[in-house]
């Protein structure tokens, strides 16, 4: 019918049959192309890059006649409407009226495979392709309509844009659904965890009850069980190969086991059995080196080749907690004592370097992977700080948002964020950098979580708690799991790229900024708020009262440092 169409709105139309659309151009080669050839012979079509190209015309075709069809020419500006007509131009003079234009340029935005411009799609594919067919010397060009950026064009962007970045965040808190799975199978609560550093979907974990489990993440269940210890698995850390483990528990032993599970036939046994004469309360391997440490009553260096340590490093009488090996200065060892001591040691010396006392304990500490001398302490005060230990006088940042004690904390291997979990039923995600966090992850049925870890592909977080259950979170709630699209890929990037430019505007700040907080903490927060908000006060008006310079003003970062001993 378009054809027909063309043929009634045109008397002079060459009836010489054309090629077809699809036999002169695929659906995604509208390119500019360009013939050329002799009169009556072979012809050889230029086709831009990402196009197909055609040397020969194949059987049955016509080749490329000398004269310049001006019939067709005609044809197209009786059909099509004037719009299209000037698009077809381009300002120049029409190929109808004039005869000297020999270059059709038209805005590629008007021919998309798929769209049709008032019912006229086939019939611009057609007249483009009978043009070029019939008159070796016009090129057909399409062209990308380009952008005009003046803002006098464009008065309401920055409308549109706030619309869209408003529309993006209240989607983002829609699709927040961070919860995947559970993996259940411990009969007591899970005390530790352990990454393995090969695999992406190796977790371990340990119980109180002495079992360790070795879990999948992909097939999400446990793929081996084993009796490890008599009471509680204090501590538990993978060689740096991944070919084996190293766990300590209450029965006052180390022991290494195989990461792949025995052959038929033989029996679930350590590799090696050291015992010690104490309890130990935490291990860390060296990220290099066949050296690990432990921690109890003092902090002690194996060599995996023997049975004694090769050094014991004290500094006090209290019982350490946790001990940290540097991922970038290997050397370097970090350990939390009951004795509110945090202390630094440096392994080739034998000796400690430096300790900062906090008014609270510390309970275990975790280096950032990608800025070798800062590392972030979880502390019994409800509190995160951040130091740098060149620099322990003052933490860098104080993370303040639990409202119970905090037990562990891991960070991202980007190095830019960490996890912390906390007695108070959460878990959190605090920017490296910032005071407060920036997620809160909490259930129902979870209860204290002892035990957090950030996976090594920055995608997902794991916490043990006493209940029993070890929880797989996605790092970023509202993060679309699986394969994207390209452009939902770049509608994604668009989306991240507003919320950015209008974060600190009210409304979105508080839409990005509000979350659903458990009925227990939000009272707790309200109190805790009230208390500070007093504190404050008092300490106001006892310096409002008091001869000037008595009563310093202390800033947050150094009301916690008690002292640094070197």
């Amino acid at each position: 019918a378009d054809l027909h169409q063309v043929q009634r709105c045109s008397t002079n139309v060459d009836t010489t049959p054309p090629l077809s659309p699809a036999a002169r151009f695929s659906s995604c080669t509208w390119r500019s192309t360009e013939r050329t050839g002799d009169a009556g012979g072979p012809h050889v079509t230029r086709v831009a890059a990402g196009t197909r190209r055609r040397a020969h015309p194949t059987h049955g075709e016509q080749t490329a006649s000398s004269a310049p069809n001006r019939s067709a020419t005609l044809s197209i500006c009786a059909v099509f409407p004037s719009y299209l007509v000037r698009c077809i131009c381009i300002g120049r003079h029409c190929m109808a009226c004039s005869g000297g234009c020999k270059i059709i340029i038209v805005p590629k935005s008007f021919f998309p495979p798929s769209r049709k411009v008032n019912g006229k799609s086939f019939l611009i594919q057609f007249a483009l392709t009978y043009i070029s067919y019939h008159d070796s010397n016009v090129g057909v060009a399409l062209l990308a309509v380009p952008r005009n950026y003046d803002p006098a064009l464009h008065p309401f962007e920055v409308a549109r844009e706030y619309t869209r970045a408003l529309n993006a965040t209240k989607l983002e808190r829609v699709f927040a659904k961070p919860f995947l799975s559970s993996l259940d199978g411990h009969r007591d609560g899970v005390n530790c965890m352990a990454k393995h550093p090969k695999s992406l979907s190796t977790v371990l974990s340990g119980a109180c009850d002495g079992e360790i489990r070795i879990w999948n993440l992909t097939k999400r269940q446990c793929i081996r069980a084993l009796q490890a210890h008599e009471g509680f698995v204090r501590g538990m850390c993978a060689r740096f190969c991944g070919t084996s483990f190293f766990t300590v528990g209450d029965d006052k032993t180390i022991k290494q086991w195989k990461m792949e599970g025995p052959a038929y036939g033989e029996e679930e046994e350590p590799i090696h059995t050291i015992l010690g004469k104490t309890v130990y309360t935490g291990i860390d391997h060296h990220w290099k080196d066949a050296v690990f440490a432990t921690c109890g009553q003092q902090v002690d260096i194996w060599d995996e080749q023997r049975t004694s340590p090769m050094c014991s490093l004290t500094w006090g009488f209290d019982s350490i907690s946790s001990v940290k090996f540097n991922p970038i200065e290997t050397y370097l060892l970090g350990s939390c004592a009951s004795d509110r001591n945090i202390v630094l040691y440096d392994m080739r010396q034998s000796t400690p370097l430096k300790k900062v006392i906090l008014s609270m304990r510390t309970n275990t500490l975790c280096w950032n992977p990608m800025e070798a001398f800062i590392f972030t302490a979880a502390n019994e005060d409800y509190n995160l700080y951040t130091f740098d230990m060149r620099f322990l006088t003052s933490p860098v940042m104080v993370h303040m948002d639990h409202v119970s004690a905090v037990l562990d904390v891991d960070y991202s291997p980007t190095g830019k964020e960490f996890v912390s979990a906390s007695f108070d039923k959460s878990v959190r995600i605090f920017p490296a950098d910032k005071g407060h966090s920036r997620e809160v992850y909490h259930t129902k049925r979870m209860q204290h979580v002892i035990t957090v870890k950030w996976t090594s592909d920055n995608k997902y977080i794991l916490c043990g708690s006493d209940e029993m259950n070890i929880r797989l979170w996605k790092a970023n709630a509202s993060e679309k799991l699986g394969v994207l699209a390209p452009r939902e890929k770049a509608a994604m990037n668009y989306n991240q790229k507003l919320k950015e430019k209008f974060q600190h505007h009210p409304q979105i700040k508080r839409i990005a900024r509000h979350r659903h907080l458990p009925k227990s903490i939000y009272c707790q927060i309200k109190e805790q708020r009230i208390m500070r908000e007093a504190r404050r006060r008092k300490e106001l008006n006892r310096r409002k009262h008091s001869k000037p310079g008595s009563v310093p003003v202390v800033s947050e970062k150094k009301k916690h440092v008690v002292a640094v001993v070197q």
